[in-house]
């Protein structure tokens, strides 16, 4: 019986595993999908130069506003211009913004960083997204479900278990009942099984001879 009792606990957790897995990727995916709904830009944090306020692995939020209300002290992400030798988007703050010959230019740092970066840069867009607000160390849990085949790990795991559970429970029930022993309520004792009772003989009736009629 307690055999039996843990067995179902253990169905049960692995149950609750896999339910939990299953709402955490439903979650995953509704702030993922939800915030585009809203309009707002999502990336994340993988580099070091925004230590301390936005944190490697963050998700960062941004809202677009037109270029023109850009101000210092905004934080944008952006890809530097092909002198820098920078390839891939950074997410700096404005540290100054100065008219020039070809429209407002930029220059950004880093927050960890202690000097600001090397470059300058324009934006032609009319439109530029700034940072909104972030939500920390989600961004792993996002580049790891990026990938198809985690994807498919994360909720096979717990399914391959509740199955593997479940055949191994239905195996030890069948088991059981195979040798298991005992009559049931239905079952006639044959007479090998019981001494023979010693009846009484009744007690035998008086000699009374046949009358005999002869014939006249």
């Amino acid at each position: 019986m307690a055999t039996t009792a843990r067995r179902r606990r253990s169905v049960r957790i692995a149950g609750f595993v896999g339910n939990v897995a299953v709402l955490g990727l439903l979650l995953l995916a509704v702030a993922y999908v939800l915030p585009s709904l809203l309009g707002f830009q999502r990336y994340i944090i993988t580099g070091g130069s925004m230590q301390g306020t936005y944190d490697k692995g963050s998700v960062v939020f941004e809202k677009v506003v037109p270029t023109s209300q850009l101000r210092v002290g905004d934080v944008i992400t952006y890809i530097p211009p092909a002198s820098s030798g920078v390839t891939n988007l950074v997410t700096h703050r404005i540290v100054s913004a100065q008219p020039g010959p070809k429209g407002i230019v930029y220059r950004t740092r880093g927050d960890a960083n202690p000097s600001t970066d090397p470059w300058t840069f324009t934006l032609d867009r009319a439109e530029q997204a700034v940072v909104q607000f972030h939500v920390p160390h989600v961004g792993w849990a996002l580049l790891y479900l990026a990938d198809p085949s985690h994807r498919k790990l994360l909720v096979g795991i717990p399914a391959g278990l509740i199955a593997l559970l479940s055949v191994l429970e239905a195996f030890r029930n069948a088991r059981r009942e195979k040798h298991s022993t005992g009559r049931t309520d239905d079952t006639v004792p044959s007479l090998a099984e019981h001494p023979a009772l010693d009846v009484p003989s009744a007690p035998s009736a008086p000699f009374r001879p046949t009358a005999v009629t002869v014939g006249l």
